[in-house]
């Protein structure tokens, strides 16, 4: 295999990586934030302006860790595809990129928990009855992407 051939494999590959481990990240986020679980917030749960506000905050406190978390996945991605590149087999560079990528969508999804329980928790009891029923609802419908369905 030529030097040009072989880095349009990487190129692939890496890219195939990259995507395979962003839709694995998303398929663990519990509703995609910013669409679904924002809509369930301020169009269906009847929040008072104290919820509101507070929820708002929250949203864009987490929309800065979002982005942290989102850059540093990209960088491990980035790592693994130059580690694919300079081994061209599962050598301890590939791995060790691997393990580096999942520890940096476990703290994405770990991050996006941790924010929908704070947005929970401004919740009155009726509110988070509804609110656990959608997460649950959402974590579990068949519809939802998984990791292993294309």
């Amino acid at each position: 295999m030529g030097a040009a051939m072989r880095y349009v494999v990487v190129a692939v590959v890496s890219a195939a990586v990259a995507l395979a481990a962003s839709h694995f990240a998303r398929g663990f986020m519990p509703m995609q934030h910013g669409s679904e679980l924002h809509q369930l917030m301020h169009e269906r749960l009847d929040l008072s302006a104290q919820q509101n506000q507070e929820i708002d905050r929250l949203e864009a406190e987490f929309a800065n860790t979002r982005r942290t978390l989102d850059e540093r996945l990209r960088a491990s991605n980035a790592d693994l595809a130059r580690a694919i590149e300079s081994e061209h087999q599962i050598g301890p560079k590939v791995t060790g990129a691997v393990d580096a990528s999942h520890m940096a969508m476990g703290e994405l999804q770990k991050a996006t928990l941790a924010h929908v329980f704070a947005m929970r928790a401004v919740l009155k009891p009726d509110q988070q009855a509804i609110f656990d029923r959608e997460i649950a609802r959402a974590l579990t419908s068949p519809d939802r992407p998984s990791p292993d369905r294309r």
